[in-house]
């Protein structure tokens, strides 16, 4: 039976929500983040609206770069337990679609539509299409009602597909892509819109003249494994509009984490650390609110460059040791002062919890 998957995607889903609390807002660029203050602040861009994003302000991008370009735009800060709470009711609705379901993220989830045509006789592959359709209009439709937010739909054969309709539906859009559309949607398409391939990728295969998916597909499947292992092999079905992953209703593996930017760029051993204690200190204050144990632990360091690398240790037995988290933690750390001479702009730690 051909497998029916519906990716939905909330759009610019903090934003948004700032808009609905504050209805003044529409219209205008809204970024949310952290403080620019006046364009010397030191973190980034969480989500910023169209209407900021027309001024070339994105995800990610440092908070003084967002604020050069648009000085004008609202700058609010993250207010992640309000979005946590629209996402649970929004995720609440996306799960009454269909038993088989998988949450990505606060915004972010797929549905496994199959088996609502698995007992079905005499059903055209045309019918069964518009039947996703129409139930990809209906969950949008619920969402808008209940939420007053909008969210674009995308529906294909596996779930890479799903998540490409949805990229280029966006925003509060629908697409759908029927098995036999796959190959024309792709080859147009520029590399770096497959899933998997990141900025340095798609800096690789440009080199040598790929641009567009379509140039992708010449390259041999031995030849993208040479040039990146066993993703290589990955980007070569993903490429095709092959993808077998199942939508698993297994739970996220969960984290907590905390970080911080300096105020000024800093090698000052003493500020480091004397601030890394304080995360590691809240890190482990809500793990043990939440009576969890830790296993993996991860830090992460941001340069004066933008550069950002992590190192991570796995324990052999979960633990909710604070020395032991401290102990590991510090070594992490003490490994990227001695390997980097640059100064750090951002430390990080993060750990996965069981």
């Amino acid at each position: 039976m051909q497998r029916i998957i519906l990716h939905c995607d909330m759009d610019y889903f903090f934003a948004q929500i700032e808009e609905r609390e504050n209805p003044q807002f529409k219209g205008k660029p809204v970024v949310v983040g952290a403080d620019p203050k006046g364009g010397k602040g030191r973190g980034v861009v969480s989500t910023a609206n169209y209407e900021a994003r027309k001024y070339g302000i994105k995800s990610g991008m440092p908070i003084s770069k967002a604020y050069q370009l648009c000085p004008d735009a609202i700058f609010l800060p993250v207010n992640m337990e309000l979005y946590q709470k629209v996402s649970n009711e929004i995720m609440e609705i996306i799960k009454k679609y269909s038993p088989k379901y998988e949450i990505i993220s606060l915004d972010e989830a797929y549905l496994d539509l199959s088996h609502i045509f698995y007992d079905r006789e005499k059903v055209s592959t045309g019918e069964i299409w518009l039947e996703a359709e129409k139930i990809g209009e209906k969950l949008k439709r619920e969402i808008f009602e209940k939420e007053k937010l909008t969210c674009t739909v995308g529906i294909g054969p596996n779930k890479v597909v799903a998540k490409l309709a949805t990229e280029k539906a966006k925003p509060n859009g629908l697409k759908v892509v029927k098995p036999e559309e796959v190959e024309k949607f792709l080859d147009p398409l520029d590399v770096d819109d497959l899933p998997g391939i990141g900025p340095k990728t798609a800096e690789k295969l440009r080199k040598i003249g790929i641009n567009k998916i379509s140039e992708l597909k010449k390259l041999s499947k031995e030849k993208l494994k040479e040039m990146f292992g066993k993703v290589g092999e990955r980007i070569w079905e993903r490429a095709r509009g092959i993808d077998e992953t199942p939508v698993s209703q297994e739970e996220i593996i969960k984290s907590i984490g905390r970080q911080i930017t300096f105020e000024r760029d800093t090698r000052n051993p003493r500020l480091i650390f004397g601030i890394f204690e304080k995360l590691i200190k809240e890190v482990y204050d809500e793990l043990i609110e939440n009576n969890f144990s830790f296993k993996t632990i991860t830090v992460i360091c941001r340069y004066k460059d933008f550069e950002t690398h992590t190192k991570s240790r796995t324990l052999k037995e979960p633990s909710r040791d604070f020395e032991i988290l401290k102990k590991e933690s510090k070594k992490l750390l003490l490994r990227f002062l001695l390997e980097n001479k640059k100064p750090l702009r951002l430390i990080g730690l993060r750990i996965k919890i069981c």
